[in-house]
């Protein structure tokens, strides 16, 4: 089969093109006849070695982290899916192989029907950042009338979060440039401010919640907006001790984890705020929670662009550009 991979870690390489073979499937997995792959940051990131101490990988490695497809067999186990089923996904990270492809075999909990409302090119745009976004507020405990600040919310996260802040009553603050102002505005948005030209630690307060999708200076100056007991939850930088305790990674970088967040901790500390670190996991039962608000016309996805299968490096550096308004998707057949 036709895939776009990775020999070792490389910041520099485009990503190779060839044939491997399709997977086999276990009598608990489904084999995913693969129609659109989406594109997000944690393929640069695993691709550029930023995660090989908490996600290590084995070589070669197909990129792609969610997408949608039809399923093409099923193992003797599998009892929610047939094949002819359009299905939206997001494979553990345990699977060991990647959405850019034209097969995948994954477990039964890693994908869903697609919703009834979109088409695959749609659905494949909404299973990372859904599940992220979901599993974020269900840890935070986000309900009616709290303010949640969401940065970039332009990005493929930011537009889904305030979508589903939104559906859950809570009030939105989001960073972006103006040109993205009236589609986040027709997305839910409450408070736009312009990351140029103005300090959203001067403009916000008393906040229960910042989803932090920046870099480690924006992660600090967010907790200056939180209220005491406030939450502060980052899926980009510093994993803390606890996340490190969960994932199950060795002493040495249990060590590690914890010396380079000591600055965060000892900050959150200080402002009494809660802060904690969040790589999602694949979950069936909440992509299901997911599509039924999707169906209900609550949440609609937003696509910036969709390549075709051999532009999937264009479609990586368009990502790594930090321009894309939404999401940037490859379409495999």
């Amino acid at each position: 089969m036709k895939s776009f991979y990775i020999t070792k870690y490389d910041k520099t390489s485009p990503l190779k093109f060839g044939d491997l073979p399709i997977p086999d499937i276990s009598a608990d997995q489904v084999l995913v006849e693969m129609h659109y792959a989406s594109l997000n940051p944690i393929d640069f990131k695993i691709k550029h070695g930023d995660l090989k101490m908490v996600l290590p990988m084995k070589f070669p490695l197909i990129l792609g982290n969610d997408g949608s497809g039809i399923v093409s067999k099923i193992g003797k186990n599998v009892k929610h899916f047939k094949v002819g089923d359009e299905v939206y996904l997001r494979p553990d990270k345990n699977s060991g192989i990647g959405t850019l492809a034209e097969f995948i075999a994954v477990g039964e909990d890693e994908l869903a029907s697609k919703p009834k409302n979109l088409s695959l090119e749609e659905a494949a745009s909404i299973p990372l950042v859904g599940l992220t976004v979901w599993q974020i507020y269900e840890r935070a405990g986000l309900k009616k009338g709290q303010k949640v600040f969401i940065q970039a919310g332009s990005g493929g996260v930011g537009t889904f979060a305030i979508q589903l802040a939104k559906y859950l009553g809570a009030e939105v603050a989001t960073t972006a440039s103006p040109k993205s102002f009236e589609m986040l505005q027709h997305l839910g948005a409450d408070i736009l401010i312009d990351y140029k030209t103005q300090n959203f630690e001067d403009l916000l307060k008393d906040y229960d919640l910042v989803l932090n999708t920046q870099d480690e200076e924006t992660l600090l100056k967010s907790m200056k907006i939180l209220k005491p007991g406030g939450k502060i939850i980052s899926i980009s930088v510093v994993p803390d001790e606890q996340f490190a305790i969960d994932s199950g990674v060795n002493w040495l970088v249990k060590f590690v984890i914890k010396m380079r967040s000591a600055k965060v901790i000892k900050e959150a500390r200080k402002r009494q705020v809660d802060y904690s670190f969040l790589l999602m996991h694949s979950s069936r039962k909440q992509l299901e929670e997911i599509t039924s608000i999707i169906e209900e016309g609550k949440i609609k996805p937003v696509i910036d662009k969709v390549f075709p299968f051999n532009e999937t490096n264009e479609a990586m550096n368009y990502l790594e550009s930090g321009r894309a308004k939404g999401k940037v998707l490859v379409k495999i057949r």
